[in-house]
Formats: C-alpha cells, sequence, structure tokens
C-alpha cells in the first residue's frame, strides 16, 4: 500500500507565508517526499492547489487538483496570462472560511520543471488559471487578500482580525 502523507496547512499570520520561497536547487529524494506530501495534502475535497510554503517548507514548488488531476510544478514561473480578466470567489486553505471575490486573468501559463528536472508547462483556463497565479503569488510570498482593493480588502482584513 502507498504511503500517504497529508501535512498541516499553514495559516494567515505565520511568517512562511509572507517570505519570498527559495528555488529548488537539489532534485534529490527530499524533493521527491516533498512532492509526494503536496500532492497527498491537496487530494482532498475543495483543495485546488497548494504551495510549499503551505506547509511550511520555504521552495519554490508547489500541487494542484484541477478537474481530478493531480500534478506539481517546480520552480514556476509565469509567462502568459490574458488581457481577458474576471472576478470570481477565491479562497485560500491558509485562510480557512473566507472567500472574496479577486480579480484574475482568464487564461494562465506556467513554466519550470517537474521534481526530476524535466521542463514542464502548465497552462489553462478558468480554475486552472486561478490556481497557477494563486499558487505561484504564494511562492513569491503574496496571499490573494493582497490583490483585492477597496470595501472588499477592508472587509478581508476585518474578518482577519475576529
Amino acid at each position: 500500500m502507498p504511503r500517504v502523507s497529508v501535512r498541516a496547512i499553514r495559516q494567515v499570520g505565520d511568517p512562511v507565508l509572507r517570505t519570498p520561497a527559495d528555488p529548488v536547487r537539489d532534485f534529490d529524494d527530499k524533493l521527491t517526499a516533498l512532492v509526494r506530501d503536496l500532492e497527498d495534502t491537496v487530494n482532498a475535497p475543495g483543495h485546488a492547489g497548494l504551495a510549499a510554503p503551505q506547509i511550511g517548507v520555504g521552495l519554490r514548488v508547489f500541487s494542484y487538483n484541477i478537474d481530478g488531476t493531480i500534478g506539481h510544478l517546480v520552480n514556476p514561473r509565469l509567462v502568459e496570462r490574458s488581457a481577458e480578466t474576471e472576478t470570481e470567489d477565491e479562497g485560500c486553505l491558509s485562510i480557512p472560511g473566507l472567500w472574496f471575490p479577486t480579480l484574475r486573468a482568464t487564461y494562465a501559463v506556467a513554466e519550470g520543471v517537474d521534481q526530476y528536472g524535466d521542463a514542464l508547462t502548465l497552462s489553462g483556463h478558468g480554475l486552472m488559471a486561478r490556481c497557477l497565479q494563486h499558487e505561484i503569488d504564494h511562492l513569491d510570498g503574496r496571499l490573494y487578500i493582497d490583490r483585492l482593493t477597496g470595501e472588499t480588502k477592508r472587509a478581508a482584513y476585518r474578518a482577519l482580525a475576529t
């Protein structure tokens, strides 16, 4: 039976969530274990993506679970975003229970590598585009609430304070 390792998710206020993640340099057993933990943890209902800092690891790796497909990307960078945008409710595993309308590009492309160092490109519309943007924000030390504006941002920060 394969080993499943679901990790605890760090919550807003933890400094690791506000610290830009370091690039992965070593493609070794530790990275393999991290990817397994990320993919196991994202494999739960309602989980669309999970960045390594959310489980306390300051490396540029994230996993995704979109339309039943689970995968990962190491050292990702957004290389394309559509000019077309949409505002949809967005939430975050590190900010449980809060959802706010967040502006994102409707299409995005991210390039990076897999856990073995082989080139990998992920792209998509809708939820996949939102996931790519959201998770790469995590790797840059940003939370989705940082993208909010006006009364929506004020409401988010009021909700966090309670």
